[in-house]
C-alpha cells in the first residue's frame, strides 16, 4: 500500500506527515503573542480571515531551536477538527512511498513520551520521522488551543 507525505524539516531533521491532514503552507508571518500560552504555542495569526493558533514544533519536541529564515513555514492542517498552524523549518517535497519502507519506531523512542511517532521511513539515504498530528498534542492540549480561538 502507498502513502503520500508531506516531509518537513524541523532543524536537521526530517518529518513526514499524510497530505490528507494538511490544508496548506504558508510563509511565516506575523503572529500575536496570547498571554499565559503554553510554552510552545507562539500565538496567533490571521489566515484568510480566520483566527489561527500557532504552534512551534521544535519548541512542542523540545528540540533545540534554529533561528528562522526564508525557508521557515506555517504548515496548516486539521487536528481532530481544529485547524492549526504548525511552524517548521523548510517545507522540503511531497512523496508517496510504499508501506515497505516504513518500520515500526525503534523501542527506545516509544518510550520517551512520544506516542505521535508513528514510524520511520528510509527514503533514499535519509530518514524520515513519521507523525501522527492527532497525537502530537494530549486532549488537554487541543483543548487549551481550542479555547484560545475561541476567545479571539
Amino acid at each position: 500500500m502507498e502513502k503520500q507525505l508531506v516531509i518537513f524539516e524541523l532543524g536537521a531533521e526530517n518529518f513526514g506527515i499524510e497530505i490528507a491532514t494538511v490544508e496548506g503552507i504558508v510563509k511565516l508571518q506575523e503572529i500575536t503573542k496570547i498571554p499565559q500560552a503554553p510554552m510552545y504555542m507562539e500565538g496567533i495569526t490571521n489566515l484568510r480571515g480566520s483566527v489561527l493558533p500557532v504552534i512551534d514544533l521544535q519548541k512542542r519536541f523540545g528540540m533545540v531551536l534554529q533561528e528562522r529564515t526564508n525557508e521557515t513555514r506555517i504548515m496548516v492542517a486539521n487536528v481532530d477538527g481544529v485547524k492549526i498552524g504548525m511552524i517548521v523549518s523548510a517545507v522540503s517535497e511531497v512523496l508517496t512511498i510504499e508501506d515497505s519502507v516504513i518500520e515500526p519506531p525503534p523501542p527506545m523512542v516509544s518510550n520517551i513520551n512520544s506516542e505521535f511517532i508513528v514510524g520511520v521511513a528510509k527514503i533514499d539515504k535519509r530518514l524520515v520521522i513519521l507523525l501522527d498530528l492527532a497525537k502530537v498534542l494530549s486532549v488537554e492540549e487541543k483543548l487549551q488551543v481550542a479555547k484560545v480561538v475561541e476567545s479571539k
